[in-house]
């Protein structure tokens, strides 16, 4: 559409301009909705009494309702009470953090945090951490390949795009078994080219809830040392898979006792319930500690340009709560709390489909997974089913949050995937 102005110009002349209100971004395309977070979206415009948003990872209490954790509101209560101001962080973020962050991970007494070979940076949350080891690889080890699980968290494939990092998939799932394709994980990590950085979930394999026994997880180090290749972890869900901070890191420091170098992201948004602090970190062990001062540096600059500095509120509940140590046995705690409620919804389910499913189908492999999610097996057809047909919103690859189920809705889940499973094709 077009509009005609005149304009009196000098000396009396009248000249005709034309105005055009079609935009310069016209160009741009519609961005496709995010497939987890537009699970919630659909979920809030349906008004069935019966609806269940097993979507988004964030843990809700029996009554399907947000949990604060009780040390969040101490911690929270504290630091008014401190009337801290609101100053700007370092770069690197809050250095009290970042040393309680690094010997939760890797334990207080490990020789890396002693040695100093540890390069911390204060991330925004788990996202901005692996976005800024992703910037790290693209600058520092061009032509590198990422190898990631398939399947895996949706948003790790978003990450290395815009990082332009090329990645590739290594086998994870075996949908014959729904469970790990442990033979065809290490034949791909084999077939890697050298020093290629392996991407690993730490604990709690998201989407498939699937993990690596300790016993595999030796092979899969193995291998990794004998390529040459990098491990990159992202722990998500410390202290929340099986309620023990040390359970959940044994991968990880298994890796960093053998003498490698290691990659890791960390986030607060599940085991404190930080979800919307944006609250985590990225660390990367080096062999010596001027490595990881150098390290630390290049992240720092890639940060700067990116968002500058972290935010504080955040990092200082996870300070305050690690350094008092009757903060940090109540957290321990209501980990354990909000691990165990997780454990007793699978087992209800698993008890579910197994007394409603006649079919003789083994549905063990509920029991065999581990943390907020499971893996259910479906297909795209069959998820489509459980949300037109029962109201479950779920993603599109059959994976459904445990930590959005109560124990009363058990049967009814249960109805729904029997029915998907086994009456769409």
């Amino acid at each position: 559409m077009f509009e005609l102005f005149c304009c009196l110009q000098p000396f009396g002349r009248v000249s005709m301009v034309v105005a055009s209100n079609v935009s310069r971004f016209e160009g741009i395309t519609m961005a496709s909705p995010d497939p987890i977070l537009g699970v919630s979206e659909a979920f809030k415009a349906d008004n069935h009494e019966l609806k269940l948003n097993l979507g988004v990872g964030a843990y809700r209490t029996e009554e399907l309702q947000p949990y604060v954790l009780d040390v969040v509101k101490k911690a929270d209560k504290l630091l008014l009470e401190k009337g801290e101001n609101r100053e700007y962080l370092p770069i690197e973020g809050l250095a009290a953090f970042n040393k309680v962050t690094a010997e939760l991970l890797f334990g207080a007494d490990n020789p890396v945090i002693k040695q100093q070979r540890v390069a911390t940076v204060q991330g925004l949350s788990g996202t901005g951490s692996l976005r800024l080891a992703a910037a790290l690889i693209e600058r520092y080890f061009p032509g590198a390949k990422v190898l990631i699980s398939s399947p895996t968290w949706g948003n790790h494939k978003n990450i290395f795009n815009d990082a332009r990092v090329p990645w590739l998939e290594y086998r994870y799932y075996d949908p014959k078994t729904v469970g790990l394709d442990f033979e065809g994980m290490i034949a791909d990590i084999k077939a890697a080219s050298e020093g290629s950085f392996i991407l690993l979930h730490g604990c709690a394999h998201n989407p498939t809830g699937i993990d690596p026994t300790p016993e595999q997880w030796g092979v899969i180090a193995d291998v990794i040392q004998e390529k040459n290749h990098i491990p990159f972890f992202d722990i998500a869900y410390q202290g929340f898979a099986s309620g023990s901070l040390d359970t959940d890191a044994a991968s990880v420091r298994m890796f960093v006792a053998r003498g490698m170098e290691v990659i890791a992201a960390q986030s607060y948004s599940k085991n404190l319930g930080l979800y919307a602090e944006r609250i985590g970190a990225i660390n990367v062990v080096c062999s010596s500690p001027e490595a990881a001062a150098r390290v630390k540096s290049q992240l720092k600059r890639i940060a700067r340009p990116m968002y500058s500095n972290p935010p504080v509120h955040g990092a200082r509940i996870v300070a305050n709560i690690v350094g008092d140590s009757a903060l940090f046995k109540e957290w321990n705690a209501e980990m354990e709390m909000m691990a165990g409620r997780i454990k007793n919804v699978r087992h209800k389910l698993f008890d579910s489909l197994s007394s409603k499913d006649k079919s003789g189908k083994d549905w063990s492999f509920v029991l065999k997974q581990i943390g907020m999610f499971s893996f259910t097996g479906l297909n795209k057809a069959q998820c489509d089913n459980m949300t037109n047909k029962w109201h479950v919103y779920m993603t599109k690859d059959g994976r459904i949050s445990l930590a959005g189920l109560s124990l009363a809705k058990c049967e009814y889940l249960a109805d729904a995937i029997i029915d998907s499973y086994h009456n769409v094709s």
